[in-house]
């Protein structure tokens, strides 16, 4: 079995501390981050970690036990370590040419956080260098590693839920932000991609600028699936997803706390049937996400395949975010994808004042 050599660039909240906040389950198993699932993971060695922050690199030395291997410029990291695979965890501003100058040192694989980039333009080539440069990149779009969202989906592909309808989002987010696992999600358990869409924006003023915004919006799959997506307030619908089938339905609790599936059995008013609760399926020993997340990843290079969430998967969730803003900006109309003007953008909620690490801010907080 071979061993990779791992490090990580951006070594603060998800690069390193983020699990220290979960204090319970839902859609979210542990260890999720980037440092943590390193070493846990009996096929890597972590190995440095580079980051302009002083204290960042100091917690991060000490926890991990690398501290002579830390860095305030990633391009020495990269030159003096040769990782095999690197995390990039910084902000969504500096990744796209992070990216670039991890796959010019030659790495294997790239974990990298969402959203994959600010514009279409970059993240365009960032996909592009990756395919040229045979370099798998994976994106944290981390329900795709959810067992249960797994599982659903493997439910889908095996037709017990029959054929998928209609697949409803309330994910109050940022559409580029946390927007980029609502939509992904969506992606994933449609198993299409979109051909179009219908966007409204919480208000002319914000659909104007290209800030990160929160908006609601209707997709049409190629394969017939159709969707929505709540991303304005939800009030009690805290992150629920509700997929329906012509056979059954998969529903999930606020958080993805609980998973069920429902399918109706005979009795009801005039005889239509009633909607019965079934057991949904339950692994017996969850797999921490970032585990799953390194699997996939080193799969993806041994064996030449697309990482489950790729770059590719986060450019098209980038696309739609932005199509559901076009549609606003342009009186409610249908926008049809692939986007033509590649040099549109969203200036993701990620990097409002990210001159101060995002652990630092946290803790601000408190």
């Amino acid at each position: 079995m071979e061993k990779y050599r791992a490090a990580v660039i951006g070594l603060g909240r998800m690069g390193s501390t983020f699990d220290d906040e979960i204090e319970q389950g839902g859609s979210i198993v542990l260890p999720y981050c980037h440092a943590p699932t390193y070493d846990a993971h009996s096929q890597i060695e972590l190995i440095a970690g580079a980051d302009p922050h002083d204290e960042q690199r100091t917690i991060f030395g000490e926890r991990w036990g690398v501290s002579d291997h830390v860095y305030s410029d990633h391009r020495d990291m990269l030159a003096q370590e040769k990782p095999d695979i690197v995390s990039i965890a910084t902000t969504a501003r500096i990744r796209a040419q992070l990216l670039l100058d991890v796959v010019d040192a030659g790495v294997k694989g790239i974990w990298a956080e969402k959203p994959l980039a600010l514009s279409l333009e970059d993240a365009d080539k960032m996909v592009q260098v990756c395919q040229e440069k045979g370099v798998a990149l994976a994106v944290n779009c981390a329900r795709r590693y959810n067992a249960y969202f797994a599982e659903t989906r493997q439910m889908i592909e095996n037709g017990d839920l029959g054929d998928i309808l209609q697949i409803t989002a309330y994910t109050q987010c940022g559409l580029s932000h946390n927007g980029s696992h609502a939509i992904d999600t969506i992606r994933y358990l449609a198993g299409g991609n979109v051909d179009w869409v219908f966007g409204e924006m919480e208000s002319d003023e914000k659909a104007a600028a290209d800030d990160d915004l929160m908006g609601n919006g209707y997709f049409a799959f190629d394969n017939g699936v159709r969707a929505y997506m709540r991303g304005m307030p939800t009030g009690v619908a805290a992150w629920e997803f509700d997929i329906i089938g012509t056979k059954k339905r998969v529903r999930t609790s606020p958080n993805a706390l609980e998973f069920e599936l429902l399918q109706n059995i005979p009795g009801g008013p005039r005889g239509r049937g009633l909607s019965a609760r079934s057991p949904f399926p339950q692994s017996a020993r969850p797999e921490g996400m970032g585990i799953t997340i390194v699997n996939d990843l080193i799969s993806a290079i041994e064996n030449n395949h697309a990482p489950r969430c790729s770059g590719e998967d986060a450019l098209k969730a980038l696309e739609i975010a932005i199509a559901l803003r076009e549609s606003h900006r342009q009186g409610g109309k249908r926008i049809n994808l692939p986007i033509q003007d590649r040099s549109l953008k969203i200036l993701s909620s990620e990097i409002h004042a990210d001159h101060t690490p995002a652990r630092v801010r946290r803790l601000q907080n408190d």
